[in-house]
């Protein structure tokens, strides 16, 4: 049963965006001076023109005129500049804080137990780590730069108008009321009638592709009437849900427009009325308009980005969600007293499923081959992950040395137990890339040696040998291939305890009896599980585990097994196609 990732909640989401600013607060605290200076550069020039009305009104000389038409124009350059230097140093920001998501995705995601990923599906996990960290690169590289430096305009020019005067700033409040309110009302309503919109027009695509697909069988059963009805039902149905957006758009945008309007004919009657009185110059009404009337550019950008930052919101919510996944709690400091591997009462269901193992008890002692046979469903596989400290039992115990399996570090475990299932991957790079994942020391000679010991010859055949590029644009390696060389990388880990649930699947009988004996000799000593259908797996085997219906039902050598003639004597008959016995 598919388990979902956690989502991160708005108040999580509020932490990390503030976690990622005071990780670059000078950076930060710079990029709000830059943009400050930029808005005040921007305000120099409506000032400036305040200035030009009041010594024209004053009956000032030109050159006065032309000195202030100098300085608009150095104020247009420093605008310029600084705002320049601003955008770049967002940005910059913007790239050190994605940089910052990444790593700690890639940490947390690292960090997971290997049955929480399996369990959720190694699509979620990927879908986050790619579209979702690129739309949230998206906002902290290009909205969030753009969103801070028009925030910081905008704020500069409403704090500019409060200084000419209070009632020319309150009458920008009165226009901010009507586009915040327009904007809440657009957003509560959006949302529902878009995904309409999109579903509405699905089902019309949908009944007109059946209708046309179907045609020949509409016209035999003189269907016409009754699918004519049906599209027109669905055209209908887009119809009114592109109606209801078209209303909410038309409701929007020009209450948008009335509010950048009605500030500024309010500031000019206000202005006008205190220019009147003598309370206030022209040129300081002449300067409000003209700052309000700046004040468009960047409540456009800011209402623009309003529905990309609900998306990269949500995003941003499912890449920090990681941190919310369980986590394996494992001890570094835990350190096994031996190398004997004890079973004792373990029970274990997966979620949403029946109990896959009831009550099981085994003992493996150090340097023992072990195989673990049964019918599909009987539990072999889930066994194996417990002995692999992948999933944990829900009753009971399992112990390597005393200390439980899930309890040891990472690094410890490995060096303790390493399951190799009949999943396996071929990374990207060379044959030798592949091999030192499991061990980063070795040199040619054991790279070799691990080769020959899972009879993986063939690689001494390829154009670059060690160094022969696999992947679907070089080399393509089959699945037995592929599986060798998983299985070469065991050899490399050198781990004590194998455990091979159906390792050899993939390779054809001869191979992968060749490749057992191999294995056999190399790990000679160790301590070795194998779940295999193949019962010659079985015949090599120290002891036989039996597994039918989650639980252990014998154990023994395969001679003792066969003797009793139980379960697995009917399986060794069936396996050599001789008839079972009475």
């Amino acid at each position: 049963m598919t388990e979902r990732l956690p989502v991160a909640g708005p108040a999580e989401v509020r932490r990390a965006a503030g976690r990622l600013v005071r990780a670059d607060g000078r950076a930060f605290a710079g990029v709000l001076a830059v943009n400050a200076l930029a808005a005040l550069a921007a305000l120099a020039a409506p000032w400036l023109i305040g200035r030009v009305v009041d010594e024209v009104r004053a009956g000032s000389p030109v050159s006065a005129v032309d000195r202030l038409a100098v300085l608009i124009l150095l104020a247009a350059v420093a605008q310029l500049l600084l705002s320049r230097w601003a955008r770049y140093a967002a940005h910059r920001m913007g790239e050190r804080a994605l940089a910052r998501v990444r790593e700690e995705f890639v940490d947390r995601a690292l960090a997971l137990p290997a049955s929480v990923v399996e369990r959720a599906g190694a699509g979620d996990l990927t879908t986050r780590g790619t579209a979702d960290v690129a739309a949230v690169g998206r906002t902290l590289r290009d909205s969030g730069p753009d969103l801070l430096i028009h925030s910081v305009q905008a704020l500069v020019l409403i704090g500019a108008v409060f200084l000419i005067h209070p009632l020319l700033g309150a009458c920008l409040v009165f226009g901010f009321a009507g586009i915040l309110t327009a904007t809440r009302w657009y957003l509560r309503r959006a949302r529902e009638a878009y995904l309409e919109q999109g579903a509405a027009t699905s089902e019309l695509a949908e009944e007109l592709t059946s209708t046309a697909s179907g045609a020949r069988t509409v016209e035999a059963f003189r269907l016409e009437r009754r699918r004519v009805a049906a599209n027109r039902e669905a055209v209908e149905e887009a119809r009114r849900t592109r109606m209801r957006t078209l209303f909410l758009r038309c409701v929007f945008f020009p209450t948008l427009d009335f509010s950048y309007v009605l500030p500024v004919a309010g500031v000019l009657l206000v202005g006008g009325h205190l220019c009147f009185q003598g309370s206030l110059s022209l040129g300081s009404v002449v300067t409000a308009a003209l700052c309000m009337r700046q004040l468009e550019n960047p409540l456009d950008h800011l209402l623009d980005m309003v529905e990309q930052l609900q998306s990269s919101g949500a995003s941003f919510a499912r890449v920090e969600g990681l941190a919310r996944a369980p986590r394996d709690g494992r001890s570094a400091t835990a350190e096994p007293a031996d190398d004997v591997i004890e079973v004792r009462g373990a029970r274990f269901a997966y979620p949403g499923g029946s109990e896959a193992l009831a009550g099981v008890d085994l003992v493996v002692r150090p340097g023992e081959r072990l195989a673990v046979v049964g019918p599909s469903g009987a539990g072999k596989t889930t066994l194996s992950r417990l002995i692999a400290g992948i999933d944990a039992p829900c009753e009971g115990a399992v112990t390597v040395g005393g200390v439980p399996v899930v309890s040891l570090a990472p690094e410890r475990l490995r060096r303790q137990v390493v399951l190799v299932t009949q999943e396996h991957h071929v990374f990207l790079g060379t044959v030798r890339d592949n091999l030192l994942i499991a061990e980063p020391q070795a040199g040619d000679a054991e790279l070799w040696a691990a080769l020959k010991a899972v009879g993986a010859e063939w690689v001494s055949a390829l154009p670059e040998g060690l160094d022969t590029v696999l992947g679907a644009d070089a080399y393509r390696t089959s699945g037995p291939q592929a599986q060798q060389l998983a299985l070469a990388r065991v050899v490399l880990a050198d781990p004590h305890t194998l455990v091979l649930d159906e390792a050899t699947a993939l390779l054809d009988p001869a191979t992968a009896r060749h490749t057992e004996r191999a294995l056999a000799a190399v790990l000679e000593g160790r301590t070795v599980i194998a779940v295999a259908h193949r019962l010659h797996t079985a015949h090599d085997a120290d002891r036989v585990a039996v597994m039918r219906d989650g639980r252990l039902s014998e154990l023994g050598s395969h001679e003792e097994l066969v003797a009793a003639g139980g379960e697995y004597a009917a399986l060794w008959q069936t396996w050599h196609g001789a008839p079972s016995s009475p």
